[in-house]
């Protein structure tokens, strides 16, 4: 059966939670390391690495990883799903500044990492807090408030939504998501954004296979974003378990990955624009789709044993996988909807509801274009005639 559009929304949105919340516990981690803590690779949702240190263990991210939680990349994507539900068309940069920027300072919700109600503001890492900090309190032009900031996957790990307004037209989605993370990145963490909504886009045309979606950004990406895909997905295509892809997937990846081989410990050159480099997250979860054929657990799995950024790799190859019509097991989305206190379906149905809204203005804006076309087309013909 071919998915529906409601299926794939929340194949994509349940898929993307439950992948950030079975990664965040390991992120910065390599695969080695969690093997050891864990006594083998991880195969479904775990602990915080630190136990019940979690608080104090790292004092500059002192949130409960762990356990079901899923992390900021999921309260950034219900935070756009909401912007796109206000607005009910296509999003700009000037969208993230009028509607997201207030959501992240102005709306107390509950965050699962720190257990508590609170300012999303006050959970997002410091390449987000930028968003407030330049357009709050900086008033910069919202399509140019990314320049400067760490070149990172924040903005692509949040941009699900944006590929699905704009199902089966990765053109459309790439466009738009650039505009959208102009706010917040430039260089290769801005087109990193715009690639991964085309990819959830490309995912939901009916018939579409990992390789579809692998090609479909192929045809859009530049730079480095380009090459890193490339490379990976050429060496994914090796490969049907994840198990044996690990070590190959990075050191097809290190050669654009400007972080270097200890996440923790970045290079100097980490994280600065360049049309060399690209980020490491979205072509290794493009990798895990192709490794895993498009299952949902076995992607997600892969990005998690992955380690590194790994909360934001399964991220999104949960919503790829999901797009594609793959859902995320039960057992593991009714645990992380608890655990989160989180609805997990609501936002999906949401933003079909505003899919089919902004598709139906499309519609009626390219045949506005047509005929008003149609109209020049004539009038010159007549004038020859």
């Amino acid at each position: 059966m071919t998915p529906t559009l409601d299926e794939r929304i929340t194949g994509a949105l349940v898929g993307a939670a439950v992948g950030d919340a079975l990664g965040g516990p390991v992120e910065g981690y390599s695969p080695e390391q969690i093997t050891e803590r864990h006594g083998g690779r991880i195969h479904g949702i775990v602990g915080p690495w630190d136990g019940d240190r979690w608080r104090t263990a790292r004092p500059l991210a002192p949130y409960h990883k762990g356990d079901g939680h899923v992390t900021d990349d999921t309260l950034l994507t219900h935070a756009l799903v909401r912007v796109y539900a206000t607005v009910r068309d296509h999003l700009d940069a000037y969208a993230v500044a009028e509607h997201l920027v207030p959501e992240l300072i102005g709306q107390p919700r509950w965050i699962p990492e720190l257990e508590a109600e609170a300012l999303p503001l006050q959970r997002v890492f410091l390449a987000e807090k930028w968003l407030v900090a330049r357009l709050h309190y900086g008033h910069v032009d919202p399509r140019e408030a990314g320049n400067g900031n760490i070149v990172n996957c924040g903005a692509a790990m949040y941009m699900a939504p944006v590929g699905l307004v704009n199902a089966a037209n990765p053109a459309g989605a790439y466009a738009e998501a650039l505009d959208v993370a102009g706010a917040h990145q430039s260089s290769y963490g801005r087109e990193a954004a715009g690639v991964f909504a085309a990819a959830v886009a490309a995912a939901c045309t009916p018939g579409a296979s990992p390789d579809s979606v692998v090609a479909a950004c192929l045809s859009l990406a530049k730079d480095g974003t380009r090459s890193a895909i490339e490379a990976v997905c050429e060496t994914a295509a090796r490969y049907t378990d994840f198990e044996s892809a690990l070590g190959p997937l990075r050191r097809a990846v290190e050669p654009y990955d400007t972080v270097g081989p200890e996440y923790r410990a970045p290079s100097l050159g980490a994280r600065r624009p360049s049309r060399l480099h690209a980020i490491e997250e979205l072509p290794v979860a493009l990798g895990m789709l192709v490794v895993s054929g498009g299952d949902h657990r076995h992607a997600v799995l892969g990005s998690v044993n992955y380690g590194r950024d790994c909360d934001s790799i399964a991220t999104m190859a949960g919503a790829l996988a999901g797009a594609l019509g793959s859902p995320a097991p039960d057992e593991w989305a009714k645990t992380v909807a608890e655990a989160s206190r989180l609805d997990l379906t609501a936002p999906a149905h949401t933003l079909a509801e505003v899919a089919r809204e902004v598709f139906a203005r499309d519609v009626a804006r390219r045949r506005a274009h047509e005929a008003a076309f149609a109209g020049m087309r004539d009038g010159a013909a007549g004038e020859v005639g």
